[in-house]
């Protein structure tokens, strides 16, 4: 990416992948716009976001699903796709952001610049969202054992409590009372049965650290994003 970019959470391990990996903080501002930001402001993040990513770049109205849009050349400015909670691209020419405030985001690279994003709550980790990003990837020539995989900040295992039914469609077992469940351990398990060999997990928890993110069970209305594009 080039141009100024907001204070943020690197991936560090990606910029060897030739890509720029991260996820806004709190001190960045909010990027939704269904809460209490003044839509101009939010508006001026996302551009400023698109300037940084070269004059290209695909978000998506997210439904907590499991369908992952492919992008492919021939297209500028600012690509909104509806009704998807991924984004994958055998080019290395595409800044892709998903929205945040609890849930998982997913960053997937490969060393020849293969990407995806992926916004994965409790509804696409049961659902398998991150295997329908991995099906992709491979889909480009990039097997599952060649990827470097990056969970970011997220709401942590000690913070989110789920009812019993949650539960059972995370966990695959019933109990009868409220439980904890660590959604970036199960898709850390998941990856790796896929056969992906590099996993890594932020030690960031929106809600533990609400002096840096937002927390959607925190309270927040705000909206952080998590944005993965070709280094400038």
């Amino acid at each position: 990416m080039s141009g100024a970019l907001p204070p943020r959470e690197r991936v560090a391990s990606f910029a060897v992948l030739g890509l720029t990996a991260f996820t806004t903080t709190r001190e960045a501002g909010s990027y939704g716009f269904t809460d209490e930001a003044p839509v101009r402001e939010v508006n001026d993040r996302w551009l400023a976001l698109l300037r940084a990513g070269g004059g290209r770049m695909a978000s998506a109205h997210q439904v907590h699903g499991t369908k992952v849009v492919t992008h492919t050349p021939g297209w500028d400015g600012w690509l909104r796709i509806d009704s998807a909670d991924g984004h994958a691209t055998a080019h290395h020419d595409t800044a892709m952001v998903v929205t945040i405030a609890d849930c998982v985001p997913v960053f997937i690279g490969h060393p020849k610049g293969a990407a995806a994003l992926l916004h994965a709550g409790w509804r696409g980790t049961a659902n398998g969202i991150l295997g329908a990003g991995l099906r992709t990837l491979k889909g480009f020539g990039c097997e599952p054992a060649d990827l470097l995989v990056h969970l970011g900040p997220a709401i942590c295992g000690g913070c989110y409590e789920v009812g019993p039914d949650v539960y059972a469609q995370l966990m695959r077992r019933t109990i009868d009372h409220a439980a904890t469940v660590d959604l970036r351990a199960l898709l850390a398990d998941q990856a790796r049965i896929a056969g992906v060999k590099q996993v890594e997990i932020s030690d960031c928890c929106t809600r533990c650290h609400r002096d840096r993110f937002f927390s959607h069970r925190g309270g927040d209305c705000g909206r952080q994003v998590a944005v993965i594009a070709p280094s400038a």
